[in-house]
């Protein structure tokens, strides 16, 4: 009888002991699964996230505004290499002659005041040639028309003023060298804007007759080109008509400069044969 019950409780003892191992087997297996998913569901948010910033690096990129000289060269090319590049010649040689006549007008800017009194004391100290002298050493137009009328100074103070008027005009007239070509380019660039806005404008009817029906899609090319050409003349005769009246205006200032100085000038002649 003890036999027999010692038996039952081995028995049971063993049982027991196989269920707590595989219930702690199953529940092992249940936290290296929960473990597993988890590991998956991270990974796969990773992914995802890694994903979207890529989205939105490539959005970014696409959104961000372009360098000016970029953005200046694709409408260059889409107005047409070949014939934008007339209207950039004419930019370019427009903006030469604008900047040869500043910088030739800016030498020729004299401190006529410091000038009319270095020959006053010239005259007085060593007379004509001293003052002449003078004259030879300074730079600028008045100074050459000064050398002028000092130059006839034995043969008359009407004689003088004639000289001075006279070289005056020859003066001014190299002033002004080159306006006209400037005048040409700041009429031309826009004259090649329009006809690029022709030329466009026919494309796009071209296209409209081959096609027999109007899409948006084929005009719409022809009628950029128009537009960007058209622009194009204008910033140029813009850029080159501010230009243009700087140089007109420093011109005015400088004629009438010299108009002043000379009769300065005469005035002091007038006293210097007073004085002989």
């Amino acid at each position: 009888m003890k036999k027999l019950f010692a038996f039952f409780a081995v028995f049971g003892m063993m049982t027991l002991g196989a269920s707590t191992i595989y219930a702690q087997d199953e529940t092992v297996a249940e936290g290296v699964e929960t473990e597993v998913a988890t590991e998956d569901s991270v990974a796969v948010e990773e992914t995802a996230m890694e994903e979207e910033a890529v989205v939105e690096t490539a959005v970014e990129e696409a959104e961000a505004p372009k360098g000016v000289h970029k953005q200046i060269k694709a409408k260059f090319i889409e107005g047409g290499a070949a014939f934008m590049s007339f209207v950039l010649l004419a930019l370019i040689f427009g903006l030469a002659l604008c900047i040869e006549r500043i910088i030739y007008l800016n030498l020729a800017s004299t401190n006529t005041k410091k000038l009319l009194q270095s020959i006053e004391d010239a005259l007085n100290e060593g007379g004509v040639e001293a003052a002449k002298e003078v004259c030879r050493n300074t730079r600028g137009p008045v100074a050459s028309i000064f050398y002028q009328g000092l130059d006839r100074i034995d043969e008359g103070i009407e004689v003088v003023e004639k000289s001075v008027v006279s070289y005056g005009s020859v003066q001014m007239g190299l002033l002004e060298k080159g306006l006209t070509w400037i005048s040409l380019f700041i009429a031309l660039a826009p004259m090649l804007g329009f006809m690029g806005t022709v030329i466009g404008m026919i494309d796009a009817f071209d296209k409209i007759q081959a096609m027999g029906d109007i899409s948006a899609t084929a005009v719409a090319g022809g009628i950029k080109v128009a537009l960007i050409t058209t622009v194009s003349g204008l910033i140029v005769a813009i850029i080159l008509q501010v230009f243009y009246n700087y140089i007109v205006s420093k011109i005015d200032g400088i004629v009438n400069t010299m108009e002043d100085a000379s009769i300065s000038l005469l005035d002091i002649l007038v006293k210097y044969n007073m004085k002989k």
